[in-house]
């Protein structure tokens, strides 16, 4: 049993993935460093569109291994000792990889003694897509100390949690209105509801679908079809209006984070319909599976081909179509890698 696999949770691994990757090919059309801001209209109609659509992204990886996971069947010593070995020696190869090769290769300016000191507290701008592990390595930290919770806590209890949780997702669009609430002071960044917010959350979610949610496709289409709807009408619309509306470029807009309401009812009505994913045939599931296993070292190794996938095809083709190819092509050549270096012995410190 413990060696059986979880069908659904190979496919929606696979699936998040490829939204990532697709994510950032996106981030061409509108980001530079001075924040958001779009160099024509129609790539704001169509970043808006499309990335708006894949911000579950994110959470339904959280999601995903929170309902593997927990609770905890060993203890917390071999939970650290497995869930790190596997996370931390690849991350820091490819923290020192994006410190340093960037720079020989002449793409970024930098001091690579100062990048490779940065890695001490942070990453380095180029390689923003590793703020992702640093929150994962937060997610299994807290995990050991729930789990004992989760375990034992009623379906009812558990609503509770989900409940205040949910409230907390709209914490970001009150702030601006109201200013510090809650207890928010300058000496005090921690509001009455700050421990139930967060990523949290989509840990206690999988867990909750796992033991309490055991529908038929029919009632998992019914709610998870408004629950998406809604959710990505409200993230593409917020995003589209103030893109319009602000003279300056945008930094980290609200609709677009993951731990917002919006996002929060995207993951939830995705990771239910995905669920029911139960099939198994080779021709299919092989290569899945097969991905599944290689998702992390495909998400540590995206960006370094990307930017070179997107100056060799983006400028042949329209905006919607270079996203997607971009991030397809992109995806297909980081598996390729991956395939190969699982050949060398000791793979698993570099692609996990």
């Amino acid at each position: 049993m413990p060696n059986q696999r979880i069908v659904f949770l190979d496919y929606l691994r696979v699936i998040a993935c490829f939204m990532v990757v697709i994510v950032h090919a996106c981030e061409f059309y509108y980001l530079n460093e001075d924040g958001i801001f779009f160099a024509r209209p129609d790539d704001r109609i169509w970043v808006s569109i499309i990335d708006s659509a894949l911000r579950e992204s994110v959470p339904l990886f959280v999601m995903t291994s929170s309902f593997l996971l927990l609770p905890l069947t060993c203890s917390a010593g071999a939970f650290f000792k497995r869930r790190f070995v596997r996370i931390l020696i690849p991350f820091l190869i490819w923290s020192i990889f994006y410190a340093i090769a960037p720079v020989l290769a002449g793409l970024v300016e930098g001091d690579i003694p100062a990048r490779l000191t940065r890695l001490l507290y942070n990453f380095n701008g180029d390689s923003g897509h590793l703020w992702f592990i640093y929150m994962l390595i937060g997610v299994y930290l807290i995990m050991p100390i729930i789990s004992p919770w989760l375990s034992q806590v009623s379906k009812r209890a558990e609503q509770a949690f989900l409940a205040v949780w949910f409230v907390t997702t709209f914490w970001g669009y009150l702030t601006p209105w109201l200013g510090d609430i809650w207890g928010v002071c300058f000496w005090n960044d921690f509001h009455a509801l700050y421990y139930y917010s967060g990523y949290i959350g989509y840990v206690v979610l999988a867990h909750y679908i796992r033991e309490h949610v055991d529908w038929s496709f029919r009632k998992s289409l019914a709610v998870s079809i408004p629950l998406i709807v809604i959710g990505y009408a409200v993230t593409a619309w917020l995003f589209y209006t103030r893109s319009i509306e602000s003279t300056e470029p945008i930094h980290g807009e609200q609709s677009w984070c993951f731990c917002t309401f919006n996002v929060a009812m995207m993951t939830t009505g995705w990771f239910l319909l995905l669920k029911h994913i139960k099939y198994t045939g080779a021709w299919l599931y092989r290569p899945i599976q097969w991905i599944s296993r290689m998702s992390y070292g495909i998400y540590l190794m995206h960006i370094f081909f990307l930017g070179l996938v997107y100056q060799w095809l983006a400028p042949m083709l329209s905006t919607p179509v270079a996203i997607f190819s971009v991030g397809t092509v992109t995806f297909i050549v980081c598996c390729l890698v991956c395939k190969v270096l699982s050949y060398i012995p000791g793979s698993k410190y570099i692609i996990g």
